[in-house]
């Protein structure tokens, strides 16, 4: 990850993902489930039938027959058949799940399907993506997207329903390359998000994040950074503070600490080889801007991740 263009994928690798797939609901009738707040991300499609998303700052969504939808940093949101249905809580109804699948009502009358999971990621890098971030992405069946994301989940229910040796493994990576098309699809929305993940649409400020990820250890100057994305200093540092939230070399040295804390945590290698390799002189420049975002010096922060050492 010290040398990728890959933003995305430099993000969730950081944030080492922990996948839960989820027992699909199988239901029936008049029904409505209230789910928690949930602080990462929340990911579902339904395989069969409709329902409805009720979420707090939002209106009302339906969710059709082979939609997709995803929740970042939920508040305490509602699934229901209908919206007068009376919501009991989801997590008695998933506590009740049998051979991954839960079921309301009658299974004769069965008319709606939905599989989902959600997303864990470590908190020591967790701000990089979730703050960016959409509450809901929602991608209809029929949108041309929608329509490469239906052979995913119809592979994700073929894997839930067969319980063969090595589901969780293929469930796991079916969840991300959702999760990884659904963060195209918001990105590639007509209303650009905010932060780096809808930077990377713009081809000029894509171009420079782009090049800061492939050499994070680089000296950037502003000029160099301007001239990629053919602006000039003052045009270029402007667009990236409204587009990015922060201006261009401050969001490379916060790049650089967050895989810093990435490679301590896991001690991969030395404060010494470490600091070189994400662009520092020494080990005292990479100890005092470490120290200035963190409020810990390197060595502080890998013995708290590492307490046994």
């Amino acid at each position: 990850m010290l040398d990728s263009s890959d933003l995305i994928a430099d993000a969730i690798g950081l944030l080492r993902p922990r996948t839960v797939v989820e027992p699909g609901l199988h239901a029936s009738g008049a029904w409505a489930l209230r789910f928690d707040q949930f602080p990462h991300v929340k990911l579902g499609v339904v395989a069969r039938g409709e329902c409805w998303l009720v979420l707090g700052g939002h209106a009302p969504v339906l969710l059709e027959e082979g939609d997709f939808y995803l929740l970042g940093n939920p508040p305490p949101y509602i699934l229901a058949s209908e919206l007068s249905a009376i919501p009991r809580h989801a997590k008695s109804v998933w506590e009740s799940a049998t051979d991954g699948a839960v079921r309301i009502g009658s299974e004769a009358e069965e008319d709606t399907y939905l599989c989902g999971g959600h997303f864990s990621f470590e908190g020591t890098n967790a701000h990089g993506l979730t703050d960016v971030l959409p509450l809901l992405v929602h991608v209809r069946a029929a949108d041309p997207r929608g329509k490469l994301l239906a052979h995913l989940s119809e592979l994700m229910v073929a894997e839930v329903e067969a319980v063969a040796v090595g589901s969780s493994l293929v469930l796991e990576h079916l969840a991300q390359i959702l999760f990884v098309h659904m963060l195209r699809a918001h990105a590639d929305q007509a209303e650009r998000p905010t932060g780096w993940l809808g930077a990377l649409s713009d081809d000029g400020i894509g171009a420079a994040l782009r090049a800061m990820h492939a050499d994070v250890a680089r000296s950037w100057t502003l000029k160099e950074l301007a001239d990629i994305s053919c602006m000039s200093r003052s045009s270029f540092a402007s667009s990236f503070k409204k587009q990015v939230g922060t201006a261009p070399l401050d969001y490379l040295i916060q790049w650089r600490i967050s895989l810093a804390r990435d490679a301590l945590s896991r001690g991969t290698r030395s404060i010494s080889e470490l600091a070189f390799a994400i662009g520092y002189k020494s080990e005292s420049a990479f100890s005092t801007a470490f120290r200035r975002v963190t409020g810990f010096s390197p060595r502080q922060f890998r013995q708290a991740s590492n307490p046994a050492e």
